[in-house]
């Protein structure tokens, strides 16, 4: 149920109540029997509890949205944090794997397909995002493998991560 329904509810309970609180007014002057009195009554206290129902409830919503607003705020700025903490050892692997591949003495082609291996690109892919044909990347990526002495795309995968994903020891 959104707000406006909410308050459409709240005003039609309170135009309940403000009636039956008038009619009981009346009554009252009138000599009406207690039993009338007190179903009116009954009836005009359930609208006030419908009203105050639907008022906590509104107020129970707003106050879980802005919990829900202020966990959202904490969790972005966890996240931002940890974007930014990780952006130092991601500039520092890059740097690292970028100076391995120069040991190796590969192009500047060579490198950048090699990156794109360690992505886990398939020859097509990479043929498609240099412009160049699948026979090309072939060539340029056995051309890395025998520079680096490696034997294929699992072991230059396994060069670069093996010291990085280390079992978590307890």
């Amino acid at each position: 149920m959104n707000r406006n329904e909410r308050i459409v509810i709240i005003a039609i309970l309170a135009i309940v109540t403000l009636m039956v609180v008038l009619d009981l007014l009346t009554d009252s002057t009138e000599g009406v029997p207690i039993w009338h009195v007190l179903v009116e009554g009954g009836a005009g206290f359930a609208a006030l509890f419908g009203i105050f129902y639907f008022m906590k409830g509104s107020y129970n919503l707003q106050h879980k949205l802005s919990d829900s607003l202020t966990e959202n705020i904490k969790l972005k700025q966890e996240a931002d944090d940890w974007k930014t903490e990780a952006q130092k050892y991601i500039e520092g692997l890059s740097k690292s794997i970028d100076l391995q591949l120069t040991k190796w003495n590969l192009s500047n082609a060579e490198k950048e397909v090699a990156l794109l291996l360690l992505k886990g690109l398939s020859l097509k892919e990479i043929a498609s995002i240099r412009n160049t044909t699948e026979k090309t990347a072939s060539v340029q990526s056995i051309s890395i493998y025998s520079k680096s002495g490696l034997s294929g795309r699992s072991e230059l995968a396994a060069f670069f991560l093996e010291d990085l994903l280390q079992p978590q020891t307890v």
